[in-house]
């Protein structure tokens, strides 16, 4: 009964297969489908059925995928990551063999998200049996083989556009982007984005993969200070990201907001209600007051919410614009552009930011000025500094 059922399974792919019917292919070589429960496809030695029933090399892709599914139901994950990767090293060559053609696009699409879920539990696994073992070795190995898909579908120039295997390029770097993330090693990403950035067909990829990929692409100017264009990209994929996926939309606005605040934009607080992300509400009040103390008290009561999420780094940079808003306010009550050093060393005092002088509240307007937050002067022999009288506190959207 199990043989026959196996037959059964193999004969529907190599059925599906002389039709090349991709999307009835695809879910049957994917763990997200119900075949997978099937104990009577768990064969650990699949390969006389597979060989018998279809031909090279999708003999060679079924039987491994068959023995994953052997393998996972042994939770021998090590074992699961390697047949996946047996299963993509085939596919990588037989889809370069197919000349003009691209329908084996969502069996390839399946494949490398798979093959990523089964090296993260390999390196999970790993790491909990063998002390000292290097972390994401596997996912360093499942990149180097989706970089083998990903140079076939680059190198792709004799198809006509619709045919192209171009289109697979942007899934593969989708996967590729949240491998570099996971392993820290995002300079990875740099021609990647290069080459999907010289595709003419660049903003026709559908609208999943294009938010994806603006996400990670916006992280990763967040973390080089490039906030105008991480606030473009994270913008586009939260506004484009669908409505009904909350936890996808709330994973875009932990990175967004920091964003924002920084651009001198503050969340509203039934905003963050509704995203369920409070722990930034006292955060932007301490901005918005200039209380570098209640900053400081804000990510710290957060820090490990702010660390996991990647952030903290981003959100001590609020300090800065916290120093910005608190000297606004002195001038703005002062009414004069001529500011005695000590107004801004009071005004830090009455916020209970104690320990500051004179020397170091100069040394905080000077890094005001010189980045561009503050149009003036510092008079150090009148301690006083000179602020214009035209715009002295430029918007910081525009400082950015």
């Amino acid at each position: 009964m199990a043989h026959s059922t196996l037959e059964a399974y193999l004969e529907q792919i190599a059925e599906a297969l002389e039709e090349r019917d991709a999307l009835l292919i695809a879910p049957l070589l994917s763990f997200k489908h119900p075949h997978i429960k099937n104990v009577r496809l768990r064969v650990r030695s699949p390969e006389q059925y597979c060989e018998r029933i279809l031909q090279q090399p999708w003999d060679e892709i079924v039987a491994a995928h068959i023995r994953a599914l052997w393998a996972v139901s042994n939770s021998d994950y090590t074992e699961t990551y390697a047949c996946q990767s047996a299963a993509i090293s085939a596919f990588t060559k037989a889809f370069q063999a197919m000349k003009d053609e691209n329908w084996a696009l969502p069996i390839m699409f399946v494949l490398s998200i798979d093959l990523r879920l089964f090296a993260i539990s390999a390196d999970n696994q790993r790491a909990h049996k063998f002390h000292g073992s290097k972390k994401g070795e596997m996912l360093e190995k499942a990149a180097d083989l989706l970089m083998g898909c990903f140079r076939v579908c680059a190198s792709d120039n004799r198809s006509t556009p619709e045919n192209s295997k171009k289109w697979g390029m942007l899934n593969l770097v989708n996967q590729l982007f949240k491998i570099y993330f996971r392993i820290n090693k995002l300079h990875l990403c740099k021609p990647l984005t290069r080459a999907i950035d010289s595709l003419p067909i660049k903003d026709k990829f559908s609208l999943s993969q294009l938010v994806t990929y603006r996400y990670y692409v916006g992280r990763k100017c967040m973390f080089e200070n490039d906030f105008k264009a991480a606030d473009e990209y994270l913008t586009f994929a939260f506004e484009h990201c669908h409505r009904s996926s909350r936890a996808n939309r709330r994973l875009i606005l932990i990175s967004l907001l920091p964003v924002k605040m920084l651009m001198g934009r503050l969340p509203q607080k039934e905003a963050l209600q509704r995203h369920d992300l409070m722990q930034f509400a006292s955060v932007a009040d301490a901005v918005k007051c200039g209380n570098l103390l209640k900053l400081t008290q804000a990510l710290q009561k957060n820090e490990p919410f702010f660390i996991k999420s990647g952030v903290y780094l981003i959100l001590e940079k609020l300090k800065i614009i916290t120093y910005r808003n608190l000297f606004k306010k002195v001038w703005l009550l002062m009414k004069t552009h001529q500011l005695p050093v000590s107004s801004f060393v009071a005004a830090l005092q009455l916020m209970k930011y104690e320990g500051i002088d004179l020397d170091e509240a100069e040394c905080i307007i000077a890094n005001l000025i010189y980045e561009g937050k503050v149009k003036g002067y510092i008079s150090h022999a009148h301690r006083t500094v000179v602020v214009s009288k035209q715009e002295p506190f430029p918007a910081l959207t525009e400082v950015l």
